[in-house]
């Protein structure tokens, strides 16, 4: 290693896996930008606890100590999913974190390069925490403000630790920023586009039904999986993932902030917007239980931000502006719930179409996440 003084432990022992999640809470102390994670939601995206995920993929997390003190965390992942999706040989890495100390860095990113390379990965792709399915990329612009609702934060120093290892921008992830303002005077043409497509289709737009929960998961599933191939990084997401996510939100899903369009009364589109929970998050210091989880329900009349997670459309529906449809019949629900502000996020920086519907819109570019890969291909 490039420090004898770094030692770094592979987490085996229940020990271990408490010192790699505490650390964050240690590094971050006094950052008021910094939402600490649900402790059991990271436990399970660990693998310290069960979760579909790892039915198809491993990983290998490892703490980086020096004078007996975490210094350093880093979790090596092999996403056996991605690799046939890809047909590629790639390993990941995720749940970086580090203090401004490029040995420790280097040693951690040596440890998990030798954890892939004993798997037969050379290439190396991160920080997907675990995958791009969940929590993923380096956030690189917007350190003046806390991230929403799933979505990642970290030091501004850790690019220059990561790319110092070797690694290259591989694609970007965009956030989008918009005021309810901007929805209500949307542009006249794109209002347009929306009238006459749900015409044109006949559409039927509905929101979530909580009776039917898992029907409206499985038309999600299938729309999401067939909407998004053929975009960068994309991986399908199995049906046991999403119907845990499915589960794990399913008392924080409001039914009026989703939208499914039907054609004929078969699904053809789907928009899912998520309160943004991360300021109670931060109140109850990421502890669902005993009491937590009553807090996020108590209080989240109280809440007048939402992220826009998915707007997804049937590849022989898309650009017929479905998407369009989508959010305006999602309008009324927002106004009425008292919606301030949104965040549209992740963006791809190659959806030019997204991108460009957005921006038309009055939407800002708000924050910027990175994936990286090594070596440079």
């Amino acid at each position: 290693m490039s420090d004898q003084s770094v030692v770094i432990q592979a987490v085996t022992s229940r020990k271990q896996q408490g010192q790699f999640i505490k650390f964050a809470w240690d590094l971050y102390r006094g950052d008021p930008c910094w939402i600490p994670p649900l402790r059991t939601n990271q436990r399970e995206l660990l693998n310290f606890a069960p979760h579909p995920f790892y039915r198809t993929a491993e990983g290998q997390a490892f703490i980086a100590l020096r004078g007996g003190r975490v210094v350093g965390r880093i979790h090596a992942i092999v996403d056996h999913a991605h690799n046939k999706t890809h047909n590629e040989r790639r390993g990941m890495f995720g749940f970086f974190e580090c203090i401004e100390d490029q040995a420790v860095a280097q040693s951690l990113f040596d440890a998990a390069k030798s954890w892939h390379a004993a798997r037969g990965c050379e290439r190396l792709r991160g920080p997907l925490n675990p995958a791009m399915n969940y929590e993923c990329g380096l956030l690189v612009d917007g350190f003046d403000s806390p991230p929403t609702f799933m979505m990642t934060y970290n030091k501004p120093y850790y690019e220059r630790l990561i790319t110092a290892n070797g690694f290259v921008k591989s694609h970007d992830l965009y956030a989008y920023w918009g005021h309810i303002d901007m929805l209500q005077s949307l542009d006249r043409k794109l209002q347009f586009i929306a009238e006459e497509a749900k015409k044109r289709f006949n559409l039927n737009v509905r929101p979530l039904d909580r009776k039917h929960f898992r029907r409206d998961v499985a038309s999600f599933l299938y729309i999401y999986n067939q909407a998004l191939p053929g975009t960068w990084g994309f991986v399908p997401m199995s049906d046991s993932e999403l119907e845990h996510a499915a589960n794990g939100l399913r008392q924080l899903i409001i039914p009026e902030l989703t939208r499914i369009a039907e054609f004929e009364g078969r699904p053809v589109g789907v928009v899912f917007a998520l309160l943004d929970y991360n300021p109670l998050i931060k109140e109850i210091d990421g502890r669902l239980f005993p009491f937590g989880f009553v807090k996020l329900l108590w209080k989240r009349r109280k809440i007048k931000r939402v992220r826009l997670i998915s707007t997804n459309v049937l590849p022989e529906f898309q650009r017929w502006g479905l998407g369009v449809v989508l959010l305006n019949e999602l309008l009324p629900a927002v106004l009425n719930w008292g919606i301030e502000e949104g965040e549209f996020s992740w963006v791809l920086e190659s959806n030019h179409l997204s991108r460009g519907s957005l921006e038309r819109g009055g939407a800002k570019r708000v924050k910027t996440y990175r994936v990286f890969d090594f070596p440079a291909t």
